[in-house]
């Protein structure tokens, strides 16, 4: 599939060159069922069209369908019953898909097709969903800080014996610096499209004129030899600041020194340990500081490994909670970009023209003004999923429901990720730029956030008062006059039936 573009993924470990027939797919329900950033979808059947030339050049028998060669097969079982009566097929192995829907589709292969099915584990994760299932029971609440911990232990990445190196698990603190505009910045990798990935541009270009985004300029690596160019390129020029400067944010500046390398990874281009290994390697020899090293591998095997362990747990309904009871729609401005709002209009234009943004302007920026704004999770998690290149379910729908929009309650995270325009002015430049004065709260001109903010917390104070991460600020709120409080009520107010009148903000 589309995301297992790896010579040792499981369900190739054993093929026969002479005997087995690899089978892939291009369909267009599958693009279509959710209207994914143009992008996005060039970089997934760019990178399946290199990978099944890279098979075939290694002597394996592929059956490839593409969306042009006028296939209209509704899905992988139509594909699979058409492909099996060209062969002379006894069995069908598949690694596990990493999604929901999918898994219950291969579910029904063997009633469908009437032949034997293996579905093997996907063993590119340092973690197995059992293995996690066994972290996560009997806990009240799952945090991310413990597992990790747990693997660290299990893979031996940056640990001195039993201990961590450095003596700490975590150096986040030292990873919160605002970016100056002068720093030397190193632009990221980027490959030049050749003809393979230009007739897919075309192609997405004709088929999904309507969906979200630009297609060019192109720059994502599509084959494992670019995919480790762009890893090389990152060890060398940005990791040694990667800690440093993670979560700050620049308006000219849209990569810093983030690695852009998720997408390589979800797809199979490159092996999560393979990553962190040279990292590690780069601490080892001197490249690159402890800070920078144990944040940029606590995101592969932290965040990443922990976000699929979440998704697995539970029956499937976890998109479907609302905790908060939040019911606004997604302002249309998170299409359009076309906002007073500084931060946001610089992060949805970004998102829109490179697929990408990094995960503070994910979670601080758009995410923070979603939960603030009440918007119904749902339709934020379908959002960042159209939108982002590296968005599968597995990973995107824990972190939008759970981390950035405590739609679970907390299950995952430990508080919401509630802030007011101070942390965006602290962590970035966009505020000098606006329209909106960070430094108002109630007035006209106020930056929205400040307001939603205190109205947020207002609002929900019966189901997030007793969070002892959120008990300072409930403490300032009511040693607030009460003019102050209606003020910043009524600010709100006045910003949220803008919002429902879809008018600009």
């Amino acid at each position: 599939m589309g995301d297992q573009l790896s010579l040792d993924i499981s369900s190739l470990k054993d093929a026969r060159k002479t005997k087995d027939v690899i089978v892939m797919a291009e369909l267009y329900n599958e693009i279509t069922s959710v209207r994914h950033h143009k992008k996005k979808i060039v970089f997934v059947l760019s990178a399946m069209r290199h990978f099944a030339e890279t098979l075939k050049a290694k002597g394996y028998k592929v059956d490839y369908i593409r969306l042009d060669d006028g296939n209209d097969f509704q899905s992988f079982t139509d594909f699979l019953k058409a492909s099996i009566s060209k062969h002379n097929v006894e069995s069908i192995v598949v690694t596990k898909p990493s999604e929901r829907r999918v898994v219950n589709e291969v579910k029904g292969w063997r009633d469908a097709l009437s032949l034997q099915v293996e579905v093997r584990d996907d063993d590119r994760f340092v973690a197995s969903i059992e293995e996690f299932r066994t972290w996560a029971k009997g806990r009240k609440t799952l945090r991310m800080e413990y597992f990790y911990r747990e693997m660290r232990k299990k893979t031996g990445l940056l640990m001195d014996g039993d201990e961590p190196e450095g003596g700490k698990w975590n150096y986040d603190k030292q990873n919160r610096k605002p970016a100056a505009p002068d720093l030397f910045i190193p632009k990221p990798f980027g490959a030049a499209p050749d003809e393979i990935t230009k007739n897919t541009m075309r192609l997405i270009q004709k088929h999904c004129e309507g969906h979200f985004g630009d297609i060019e300029p192109f720059r994502f690596a599509v084959t494992r030899e670019d995919a480790l160019k762009a890893l090389d390129d990152f060890i060398e020029n940005a990791l040694p600041l990667f800690g440093d400067y993670q979560d700050a944010m620049l308006q000219d500046e849209r990569f810093l020194y983030h690695s852009l390398l998720s997408p390589y990874i979800n797809v199979g281009l490159l092996r999560p340990m393979e990553v962190c290994r040279r990292a590690e390697k780069a601490y080892a020899d001197g490249h690159a500081p402890l800070n920078a090293v144990e944040g940029f591998i606590r995101q592969i095997i932290g965040w990443r490994e922990y976000m699929r362990g979440v998704y697995w747990l539970g029956d499937g309904d976890y998109t479907e909670q609302n905790f908060l009871g939040a019911e606004r729609a997604l302002p249309w401005f998170y299409w359009s970009g076309e906002t007073d709002m500084n931060c946001i209009r610089q992060v949805v234009s970004q998102t829109r023209e490179e697929a990408y943004a990094h995960h503070i302007q994910r979670l601080m920026v758009t995410g923070t003004f979603a939960m603030l704004a009440g918007v119904d999770p749902l339709e934020v998690h379908e959002w960042y999923l159209i939108v982002y290149i590296d968005a599968f379910e597995w990973v995107e729908a824990p972190n939008v429901i759970g981390m950035s929009q405590y739609a679970d309650g907390g299950a995952l995270g430990s508080k919401p990720y509630a802030a007011s325009g101070a942390y965006i002015n602290r962590m970035s430049d966009y505020c000098k730029h606006c329209k909106y004065a960070v430094t108002k709260k109630t007035e006209e001109n106020a930056c929205p956030f400040n307001a939603l903010y205190w109205d947020f917390l207002a609002r929900n104070e019966k189901k997030l008062k007793g969070n002892p991460r959120l008990g300072q600020m409930y403490k300032t709120w009511e040693k607030m006059d009460a003019n102050t409080k209606r003020g910043y009520r009524s600010r709100a107010n006045a910003l949220l039936k803008k919002l429902d009148r879809n008018e600009r903000l």
